[in-house]
C-alpha cells in the first residue's frame, strides 16, 4: 500500500511539473499585443504601395556627342528638293518621312527639313511666325531668341529655345531640351536643321559642325 501511494504521488508531482512548464513555456514567447498607428500619425516619406516614392530627377542626364564622333555627308535621294549636303553624325539612326529627315541617338536629334519658299527667312518672319507655331505645338517652350549667324552657306537665321522633350516610352521620362534652328535659304527653297538634346549638354562643338558643313548643290 506504501509503494501504491508513492507511486501516485510522483505521477500527481510530474503532471504539475508539465503544466507549469507549459504555461511558462507559452508565456515566453508571446510578444506584446500589436498596436496600431496614432490617430494622425504619418506613414514614412515615400513609402508604401498607397504612396510610392516619387523617381529621382536627373539633375545632368547624358547628352553630350562624344569628342570623337566621325560625321559623314547626307544628301536627299528624294523629296520635293534635294539640292543641299550636310553632314551627320556617323552611326545614327535615321528615319524619312517625306521632306523631313530625322538622325536620332540617345537623347540628341538632327533633323531637317525642306520646303518651298517664297522669300528668305528674316529674323521678322521667324519671330511672327515660327515661334508662334512652336509655342503651341511644344511642350514648356520658353526662351525664345532670333538672330542672324554667318555659317559657311552664307547668312542664316538662328532660332535658339528651350522645351520639354516627349516622353519617354518605356522610362516615362522628360528632359530638359535645348534647341538650335538654322534656316538657310536659296532660290525658293529654305532648308531648316533644327538640333537638339539636353540642356545643360556640352554640344557646342558638334552643332558647329553640322550647321557650318550645310551646302548647296
Amino acid at each position: 500500500m506504501a509503494v501504491h501511494i508513492r507511486a501516485t504521488a510522483v505521477v500527481a508531482l510530474a503532471l504539475v511539473a508539465a503544466v507549469s512548464a507549459g504555461c511558462s513555456g507559452s508565456g515566453s514567447h508571446a510578444g506584446p499585443a500589436p498596436t496600431s498607428p496614432a490617430a494622425g500619425s504619418r506613414a514614412p516619406a515615400g513609402g508604401g504601395r498607397n504612396n510610392p516614392a516619387p523617381a529621382p530627377t536627373e539633375s545632368n542626364p547624358p547628352g553630350d556627342i562624344p569628342d570623337n564622333q566621325a560625321y559623314v555627308p547626307y544628301h536627299p535621294a528624294g523629296g520635293t528638293f534635294t539640292g543641299y549636303t550636310v553632314k551627320v553624325p556617323e552611326g545614327w539612326a535615321r528615319t524619312v518621312q517625306k521632306d523631313t529627315t530625322v538622325f536620332t541617338d540617345k537623347l540628341n536629334t538632327v533633323r531637317i527639313t525642306a520646303a518651298a519658299a517664297s522669300a528668305a527667312p528674316t529674323v521678322g518672319s521667324v519671330t511672327h511666325t515660327v515661334v508662334p507655331r512652336l509655342r503651341s505645338q511644344t511642350s514648356k517652350f520658353a526662351s525664345p531668341k532670333v538672330s542672324e549667324v554667318r555659317r559657311h552657306a552664307g547668312r542664316v537665321v538662328l532660332l535658339t529655345y528651350q522645351a520639354d522633350s516627349a516622353k519617354d516610352p518605356v522610362t516615362g521620362k522628360v528632359v530638359r531640351d535645348a534647341f538650335e534652328r538654322y534656316a538657310y535659304y536659296r532660290s525658293g527653297h529654305e532648308v531648316d536643321v533644327t538640333l537638339s538634346g539636353p540642356a545643360n549638354a556640352d554640344n557646342v562643338d558638334p552643332w558647329r559642325i553640322i550647321s557650318d558643313s550645310f551646302t548647296w548643290r
